[in-house]
């Protein structure tokens, strides 16, 4: 989202994120008056769920567009990138807004859950975040770097390295990568894949890591201070955009269509770079 996403995919399938989390966590506290605006007579309410930041925001920002058009939002968030998917395949939700496309199609392979994405929003440039480790130029044998364990985001990560001259991963491998993908490490760098939300809170006991941005928000952590970040004109800029996602059937809802074009809209677009200052950076 510079602000948000293959390493043990089943651990972040169980660790339960998003961005682009813990799979046993509930439901962040929701009693907010944002989050629980009732459908006046006559509204269709939309119930979706979605990381706090930026997802929430963002979709906070498109409600007084889609009110106009008869449609509420009721928000729920989420503190991981497991439940929300599968509140939405169970018909909990409506649609859900916190993933990007690589995870969603991995999530859908793993859980034989059948997902399908509807709008593609913004980008979240992933970025390197200093822990004990102040400059990437000056990096001590056998530092720690952490990365989140998921199957996704922990292949990007290793290609963020890769591409500050830290490490060299097998071409072959691509975003799929692994530890295990490593052919050059010059460094001895000690590589730690744990949940992409525990990494903001483990930066003390670290060199750096590879985070998420929605995480790093979540934590105070400001991308324009990150030690080095994906580009928008990279591979990940074009690959990991953010999605908003139903249950394949849904896609022609007029509700959920009337959704997609807000969230790809201008409005949106200049929500996001008037909020985030280059840190999210809209898709259209």
């Amino acid at each position: 989202m510079k602000k948000f996403l293959a390493l043990a995919v089943t651990g972040v399938l169980a660790f339960g994120l998003v961005g682009c989390g813990g799979g046993s966590e509930a439901p962040a506290d929701n009693n907010s008056a944002e989050n629980t605006d009732g459908a006046e007579s006559g509204e269709v309410t939309l119930k979706i769920g979605a990381s706090p930041t930026p997802h929430a925001e963002i979709l906070a920002a498109a409600k007084d567009a889609l009110a106009a058009e008869g449609i509420a939002l009721d928000i729920i968030e989420f503190n991981d990138y497991v439940q929300p998917n599968l509140a939405l395949e169970s018909g909990d939700l409506d649609a859900n807004f916190f993933q990007h496309q690589p995870y969603l199609d991995l999530f859908n392979q793993e859980h034989d859950t059948d997902l399908v994405s509807i709008a593609s929003v913004h980008f979240e440039p992933m970025s390197i975040y200093a822990g004990s480790v102040k400059d990437l130029a000056d990096i001590p044998e056998g530092t720690k770097v952490g990365i989140p364990n998921d199957g996704t985001n922990g292949g990007r990560a290793l290609l963020l390295l890769e591409a500050n001259g830290l490490i060299k991963v097998d071409p072959e491998a691509g975003f799929a990568a692994t530890k295990l993908n490593i052919i050059e490490n010059p460094k001895n760098l000690e590589i730690i894949d744990m949940e992409a939300a525990q990494l903001p809170l483990s930066l003390s006991d670290l060199g750096f890591a590879v985070i998420n941005t929605n995480y790093a928000l979540q934590n105070n952590l400001k991308p324009s201070d990150a030690l080095a970040a994906e580009t928008a004109d990279s591979l990940a800029g074009e690959t990991y955009a953010n999605v908003v996602a139903v249950r394949a059937g849904d896609e022609s809802r007029p509700e959920l269509v009337k959704l997609a074009e807000v969230l790809e809209g201008a409005d949106v677009a200049a929500y996001v770079n008037d909020t985030y200052n280059g840190e999210i950076i809209p898709m259209h």
